[in-house]
């Protein structure tokens, strides 16, 4: 994996129009088949959340498109901390590349975007979790530079 993107691949900040598009990304990408749902109409919960995020100062939705078609997606959180001298971390998640773009290159070019980003901002560290059996993200992440340091939890609330 890695390389330089296809070219005509451009990174922006999502907008409402963009939401199916995301929304299927993550679905697409699921382990969890039926825990996102990107039939039409969206659920309004979608909607909320996404205009909750756009406000949030400290919160970037990322949409990678060819030809205005979205093609990859990823979530940035920045988030202060006392740790690292007061640094501020990147924390990314919902990493999504359409199943028939990868090995293009997209989510390589997606994640040197996360991590200018994120130097823009002033972070310190960048941070991702991914599930136990995705390994072949496993090999992308750690070719992109990160290390495998930290046992992560999760609980349902």
């Amino acid at each position: 994996m890695g390389g330089s993107a296809p070219q005509g691949v451009s990174f922006r900040r999502a907008e409402e129009r963009d939401l199916p598009a995301v929304i299927a990304l993550l679905a697409e990408g699921s382990l969890v088949k039926g825990r996102d749902d990107a039939s039409l109409p969206l659920d309004p919960g979608y909607l909320a959340t996404f205009h909750a995020m756009d406000a949030d100062q400290n919160t970037l939705l990322i949409v990678g498109e060819i030809a205005n078609e979205v093609l990859a997606c990823m979530q940035i959180s920045f988030i202060p901390g006392l740790t690292y001298r007061g640094g501020w971390r990147a924390h990314i998640e919902g990493v999504r590349v359409a199943d028939r773009m990868r090995g293009k290159g997209i989510g390589h070019a997606l994640m040197e975007e996360a991590m200018r980003l994120s130097r823009e901002r002033g972070c310190k560290i960048m941070q991702l979790f991914t599930h136990n059996d995705r390994r072949d993200a496993h090999r992308f992440y750690e070719s992109l530079g990160f290390e495998r340091n930290h046992l992560g939890f999760r609980r349902a609330l």
